[in-house]
């Protein structure tokens, strides 16, 4: 299996890519299609990058707020089904960031700084119903930048979650006689 690009190949990669990317949503989304995809697909692979699951360049980018993934490296290893598979991973790095952002909205909100998690949410269907299609190119740039960054990993088999892993090794080991 051919080694994993480090952290500068990923990034080289995401800002090469970045821009002929976004120019493929030109035909059909014009001149936002293009900046809105081209802008997904940068925050996808230097800031959503699967590699969030350990201490690394995209987790240190987040700089005061890198704290924020701490829970979502502790709960998943490096490589893991989770972090590392398509769909699957990027979905779930958007939907942590929302529960946080919906988090922050409840707490903040009482002292005017940010809108309430309903007014969060109203404002993300908002956006959907009105500006579905730019929503969708942001989606699959996200989702474009980590399939980028597995087929640079040389699409390597994601792992199990730890406590999956946990589970199956006990289960292979069988009941314990004696004691």
């Amino acid at each position: 299996m051919p080694a994993m690009a480090s952290g500068r190949h990923h990034e080289r990669a995401t800002g090469l890519l970045a821009l002929p990317f976004g120019l493929l949503w030109a035909p059909a989304l014009g001149a936002a299609g293009v900046a809105v995809a081209a802008l997904a697909f940068l925050i996808g692979g230097l800031w959503l990058s699967p590699d969030l699951d350990t201490i690394s360049r995209s987790s240190r980018r987040w700089g005061p707020l890198r704290w924020l993934w701490w829970p979502y490296r502790r709960l998943l290893s490096h490589r893991s089904l989770i972090s590392h598979s398509p769909l699957l991973g990027s979905s779930g790095r958007l939907a942590y960031g929302a529960l946080w952002l919906l988090l922050a909205g409840a707490l903040l909100h009482p002292f005017g700084l940010l809108p309430s998690p309903q007014q969060l949410l109203a404002l993300a269907r908002g956006l959907w119903q009105q500006h579905r299609p730019l929503v969708l190119a942001a989606l699959v740039g996200v989702e474009a930048s980590t399939w980028l960054h597995l087929l640079q990993d040389g699409d390597p088999m994601p792992r199990l979650p730890r406590p999956l892993r946990r589970l199956i090794r006990k289960r292979r080991r069988g009941p314990r006689m004696g004691r």
